[in-house]
């Protein structure tokens, strides 16, 4: 058994050497893999690395330089491109762009140049002026306080509103800063408020128009608004004369935002010492505007004007239009106020413009002086029935005609002419156009169409005593102007031009050469009509002892709003020229709807009480002693 056992022991140590051998040799064999698989890819990524690229890997690196390259070139030209376009085709333009980004253009404010009658009285100029801010946020002391103070100041100054101190108080609780308070403080309030010492109040200094003469002069000077830019008057037709010229100051930008003038001129803020001179005379504008006005009172009327004209040249002597505004204080009054009715607006003349037609049959021989027509006191033109206000006087002379204002004398003067002959001497006298005058915003008269006046008889009779077609007040003065200087149509005007301070001519106003539409002839016989108006006619009571004045009233119907014309509005008028042995000065009243009277018993005291100081003024002579 012992025997048996140790053999077989012998046999399983046997199997297990051999078991032990077999897997070391196995282990061996795989480890020997192993290296030879290491060594074979060490093998083969050394012959990779040693072996010369080939043709497509070649060809792939030339085709990516040369895309660097094309991108490069690109680049450059567009880049040349993009030079070329700011440096030579838009260089100038943008270096004056980069110098506008460091350059400021301003227009320095420049005084308007003043305005003065024909005697150098001043009636309009430029003063400094202030507008108030209020900062609140920095008063020194409490809101109240400042209200009470400030209005108490600005109450005694003429101001656009007046601020009670609540009215302040509610201000100043809108915002922290920059409150406008009021604007064209005057300088003494400027220095009250200074004297307040009130941190927080700001005075800005800036100029103002000033008009010295208030409504003296209104409707010839006119106004200029915030801007100093002309409405109305003088101060708009003649903008140009009375701003001065000057060019923008440029200042350049420093690096920390400083602005500092570039490029000034040895004397570039010196201004001229011109003033622009009107033919106005302002003592005579005084007194023609008090008669008026006492008159207008006096009949309750709508409006008025006056006008004063120096026949010799059309130079405007007065001009006065009521009621009027004060030009310091333009935003206190109705638009309708600015404008000058005188040379805006347009009515029918009525008997005024009855020596004009006279003037016109006498010139084309229609009629003599002494020529008689028979009147009747009414007569009919189809449906329209013309009438005298005093009936019919029988026959009478052409002065006569004149004299007591016939209608029907007039109808009959004018039938005389051939309607177009009538019609082309009325469109010679320019009752189609404008005078041309130096006031602005002027009417053109209207006068019918020729066809209208030609076929219609009833025209040409209404035509005859001032009625049928409208004109300007200022166009009337000009056509019995040219009775009173020989028979030339002159242009009326305010200006005589620009002046320096020692009274020399730097511009006067161009004329245009006077159209003689009368001869001396003519004018002189209307004229002796005339005179037996204001003698013993419709006009005496523009009669004046020891002066020789030709006149003729007015009083016309005024057209009605639905057609035809009203049964109670009449516009008046009386037209007187002076003196009757050297005729110089015409002086016309107008008066709209006076609430009774006629021209003669409404607008011709105004004429006469206005030639007496037109006498004062000019020191006119007698006609006793101017005949010796």
């Amino acid at each position: 058994m012992a025997s048996s056992d140790s053999s077989s022991n012998s046999k399983l140590r046997r199997r297990y050497l051999k078991r032990k051998q077999a897997e070391k040799f196995s282990s061996h064999l795989k480890n020997q893999r192993y290296q030879d698989e290491i060594y074979s890819v060490r093998n083969n990524d050394h012959k990779l690395a040693s072996t010369p690229p080939d043709e497509n890997s070649e060809k792939c690196r030339t085709s990516r330089l040369y895309q660097v390259w094309v991108l490069l070139m690109l680049g450059l030209v567009v880049l040349i491109t993009n030079l070329f376009r700011l440096q030579i085709l838009q260089g100038k333009e943008l270096q004056k762009l980069a110098q506008k980004q460091h350059t400021i253009e301003s227009n320095p404010f420049i005084p308007r140049r003043p305005i003065v009658d024909r005697n150098g009285n001043l009636l309009a100029i430029d003063q400094i002026a202030y507008t108030l801010y209020a900062h609140p946020k920095i008063f020194n002391r409490q809101k109240q306080e400042v209200a009470n103070k400030l209005s108490t100041v600005l109450e005694g100054a003429s101001l656009k509103k007046n601020l009670t101190s609540n009215d302040l108080l509610q201000m100043f609780h809108q915002r922290e800063t920059g409150i406008k308070i009021v604007e064209y403080i005057p300088q003494e309030t400027a220095n009250k408020i200074t004297d307040l010492f009130i941190d927080g109040l700001e005075l800005i200094q800036h100029s103002q128009r000033l008009y010295p003469q208030k409504e003296l002069v209104a409707e010839i000077v006119g106004y200029v608004d915030g801007e100093s830019k002309g409405q109305a008057g003088i101060e708009y037709s003649q903008q140009n004369l009375l701003e001065r010229s000057m060019g923008a100051i440029k200042f350049r930008r420093l690096i920390k935002g400083v602005l500092v003038p570039d490029k000034l001129t040895r004397g570039f803020l010196q201004l001229d010492d011109l003033s622009l001179h009107l033919t106005i005379d302002s003592p005579l504008q005084r007194s023609v505007r008090a008669i008026l006005q006492k008159q207008l009172e006096k009949y309750d009327a709508k409006r008025g004007t006056v006008i004063v004209m120096d026949a010799t040249d059309g130079s405007i002597l007065s001009l006065v239009s009521e009621p009027s505004y004060n030009p310091n204080k333009y935003y206190n009054y109705d638009v309708t106020l600015f404008k000058n009715w005188a040379v805006t607006d347009v009515y029918e003349p009525g008997s005024t413009f009855k020596p004009i037609n006279v003037a016109l049959a006498l010139e084309v021989g229609a009629i003599e002086e002494d020529s008689v027509f028979y009147d009747t006191g009414r007569i009919r033109f189809d449906r329209w029935s013309i009438f005298n206000s005093g009936g019919g006087g029988g026959a009478r002379t052409v002065t006569q005609i004149i004299q007591h204002s016939s209608n029907i004398g007039m109808v009959k003067i004018v039938e005389e002419m051939p309607r177009a002959v009538f019609y082309d001497g009325l469109k010679r006298l320019e009752l189609d156009s404008i005078t041309g005058t130096d006031l602005p915003f002027e009417a053109a008269n209207i006068l019918k169409g020729r066809n209208q006046f030609l076929m219609v008889p009833v025209e040409a009779a209404t035509t005859a005593f001032g009625q049928g077609f409208s004109l300007t007040p200022l166009k009337l003065a000009q056509l019995h102007a040219a009775l009173a200087n020989g028979g030339k149509l002159v242009t009326p005007h305010v200006v005589r031009g620009l002046f320096d301070s020692k009274k020399q001519p730097y511009w006067q106003l161009p004329m245009r050469e006077p159209k003689q539409v009368f001869s001396v002839d003519t004018t002189r016989k209307v004229l002796a009509m005339m005179e037996k108006v204001v003698e013993s006619g419709t006009g005496k009571r523009a009669r004046l002892r020891g002066y020789r004045i030709a006149g003729k009233t007015g009083t016309a119907q005024k057209a009605s709003d639905t057609g035809g014309y009203s049964d109670d509005a009449r516009i008046t008028s009386f037209v007187g020229i002076l003196p009757m042995e050297s005729p110089r000065y015409v002086v016309l009243a107008v008066i709209d709807e006076p609430i009774k009277g006629t021209g003669g018993k409404v607008a011709a005291p105004v004429v006469k009480s206005v030639i007496k100081s037109l006498i004062n003024i000019e020191q006119i002579p007698p006609s006793s002693i101017r005949s010796k």
